[in-house]
């Protein structure tokens, strides 16, 4: 299921990148061969005035074919292609390039706010008092100890019920957990709780030396949190939308900028980041604490799309703005074969780091 929804947040979050390249070319006077949901090999297509919309095989994501976008060399344009030359993205105004460079990064953007502002309309599972808590408040897991008698309940689930002995309470609050397991001491404690839409059972054993600051107390090594959804006003929910995206910009931006700078000095801590693999377990984490979560991990992948597409670095977006601001000051364009060369060594230099990344994804599994 993590697999699943890993590949729809990646497809959706790329289609909406490239509609962002798509509607800004088509608003500059840019000619756009094909739009393509998905990935090649073509399914069918549908021709729509001068444009091609494919479905393609590979639902990860989507691709928009721009007329001249890869500097195709004049000897060779055809009667019909030398008509059309104006409309090629290498003809059209340094601004226009620019606009449709960044209009990718633009919509993630937008995107995020978008997915943080509906959540906020949703209700925002927060972290409340017992004493404050709605009916609605519900006790998750929010950790558990390693080699502890909890350790293999899943994070993020849904405390039901706990019953020590004849005493049952139904959705304890986190006090109620804790002095029903402390006043029974070795006494078995059973719990009923729901992850992922799932309800199960488990018994588990108190034991000492589970908490480092209380060697006697008897525990079974779960750390709980009242959680309950909080919805906000629409507009405010806008407004707070803007803020979250604009402090997870500036967050994410921080964050790569130090790890870049410490990669320079060889200081980077690599253990931090997550590739595809890692992202899929948290992809299934965020799932398990309900839709809002899911919601908000989708919007914070948004911005880190944006972030690491505006790196000048070649291949990227933010490569190929560079391209363009060369040209732009240099009045001359950069040589096709040139170009492709350098996009082609940066396509497989992020390929390699892909690969190292995913690497140490599997090693932290193992």
């Amino acid at each position: 299921m993590s697999i699943l929804l890993f590949f729809l947040v990646l497809f959706v979050l790329i289609l909406v990148h490239e509609w962002g390249h798509f509607i800004v070319a088509k608003k500059t006077g840019m000619r756009v061969d094909e739009f393509g949901i998905g990935l090649p090999p073509k399914l069918f297509g549908i021709k729509k005035g001068e444009t091609e919309y494919t479905f393609n095989a590979l639902p990860i994501g989507g691709f928009v074919r721009i007329w001249g976008e890869n500097y195709e060399d004049k000897a060779t344009l055809t009667e019909a292609q030398e008509l059309d030359k104006a409309r090629s993205f290498s003809a059209r105004p340094r601004w226009a390039q620019a606009l449709v460079l960044i209009a990718g990064v633009t919509m993630n953007i937008l995107f995020a706010w978008f997915l943080f502002s509906l959540t906020f309309m949703l209700g925002v599972p927060t972290a409340v008092d017992e004493t404050t808590a709605g009916d609605s408040a519900q006790l998750y897991i929010a950790n558990v100890l390693p080699d502890s008698p909890a350790a293999d309940l899943p994070v993020g689930s849904v405390v039901n019920e706990v019953t020590v002995g004849d005493e049952t309470i139904a959705n304890p609050t986190p006090s109620e957990f804790t002095q029903l397991v402390s006043a029974n001491d070795a006494e078995p404690v059973s719990l009923t709780y729901t992850y992922s839409g799932e309800v199960s059972s488990v018994e588990l054993l108190p034991a000492q030396n589970v908490i480092p600051d209380q060697p006697e107390q008897f525990a079974v090594g779960v750390s709980l949190t009242l959680v309950e959804s909080i919805s906000q006003p629409f507009f405010t929910a806008i407004l707070n939308g803007l803020y979250a995206t604009g402090n997870g910009l500036v967050a994410i931006t921080n964050g790569l900028y130090g790890l870049i700078s410490q990669a320079f000095v060889g200081e980077a801590d690599f253990s931090q980041v997550a590739g595809p693999v890692g992202i899929v377990g948290m992809v299934g984490d965020a799932a398990a604490f309900g839709l809002t979560a899911l919601l908000t991990f989708t919007a914070v992948i948004s911005l880190n799309l944006a972030v690491i597409n505006l790196l000048p670095f070649p291949a990227l977006d933010g490569g190929r703005l560079v391209f363009v601001a060369i040209e732009s000051i240099t009045k001359k364009a950069i040589p096709a074969v040139w170009a492709g060369r350098l996009n082609l060594i940066g396509f497989g230099i992020l390929m390699l780091l892909m690969i190292a990344v995913t690497y140490n994804d599997i090693i932290r599994l193992l």
